[in-house]
C-alpha cells in the first residue's frame, strides 16, 4: 500500500472492511462497511445462536432506512438517539456474549482467544464512530459495495484468463472498464456508450 502510494496521500474518508493495516494510515477518517457487519451478524445469529446479533442486524438496517428517508443524513438529535440505543444494545450483548476468562490463558503473551461473535461485538463497541459514521455524514455510504463492484470485472478477468500479458493490455482493459462503469452510473447503457465512442462522440456528462 505504501508503494502504490494512494492511501498514504488520501485525506478523505476510507470505507473498508476493518482490515487492520488500513488503520495504520491516520491521515484520513475511517468508516466501516456495514454490509460486512450484516453478514457477520447473520452468521452469529443463525449459526452461533447469538440473539443480540439478530437485534443489531435489524437495528443497523433500521438506521440505514432512516438515513435514506431523511435525505442521506440524520440531524444531531436523531443521530444521538440512535447512538444511545446502539450502546444499550451492545451493553446487553455483553451479558450474552461476555469476554473469555483471562485466568484460563495457556501462555504469558497475548490475549485469550475470542469467538467470532465476541470479536465482532468488541469491534462494534471499540469502533462505534466508524460503524455509525454514515448516520451524520452524507458522503459516507452504508457499505463499500460500490468500490467492490467496480473492481469485480478485473477479478473476473483474472480468474478466467489469468494475469495480463502486458502492461499495455492491462491499461487498455482498465480504461475500457472505467469508461463503461462511469457511463452506467450516469444512466448510459454500455451498448450506447460504445456506439457513441465509435461515432467519435462522448456522453453529455463528460
Amino acid at each position: 500500500m505504501d508503494k502504490i502510494n494512494i492511501i498514504p496521500r488520501f485525506k478523505g474518508i476510507l470505507c473498508h472492511d476493518h482490515w487492520k493495516p488500513y488503520y495504520r494510515y491516520d491521515g484520513c477518517l475511517h468508516a466501516l462497511c456495514n454490509a460486512h457487519h450484516l453478514r457477520e451478524l447473520t452468521s452469529a445469529h443463525e449459526q452461533d445462536k447469538q440473539e443480540w446479533a439478530g437485534m443489531m442486524k435489524a437495528f443497523l438496517e433500521e438506521i440505514n432506512s432512516a438515513v435514506h428517508d431523511a435525505g442521506n443524513s440524520l440531524d444531531k438529535k436523531h443521530a444521538d438517539n440512535y447512538r444511545q440505543k446502539y450502546r444499550l444494545l451492545l451493553e446487553n450483548a455483553e451479558k450474552e456474549c461476555p469476554p473469555p476468562d483471562e485466568t484460563q490463558r495457556t501462555g504469558k503473551r497475548g490475549r485469550v482467544k475470542r469467538s467470532k461473535a465476541r470479536n465482532l461485538l468488541e469491534r462494534l463497541i471499540n469502533y462505534e464512530n466508524d460503524v455509525l459514521r454514515f448516520m451524520e455524514n452524507p458522503d459516507v455510504p452504508f457499505t463499500n459495495n460500490q468500490g467492490e463492484n467496480d473492481i469485480r470485472m478485473t477479478k473476473v478477468q483474472q480468474k478466467i484468463s489469468g494475469c495480463f500479458r502486458s502492461t499495455e493490455g492491462s491499461e487498455i482493459f482498465c480504461r475500457v472498464r472505467g469508461y463503461l462503469s462511469t457511463c452506467r452510473k450516469h444512466g448510459v447503457s454500455s451498448s450506447h456508450a460504445m456506439e457513441m465512442l465509435f461515432e467519435k462522440k462522448l456522453p453529455d456528462f463528460i
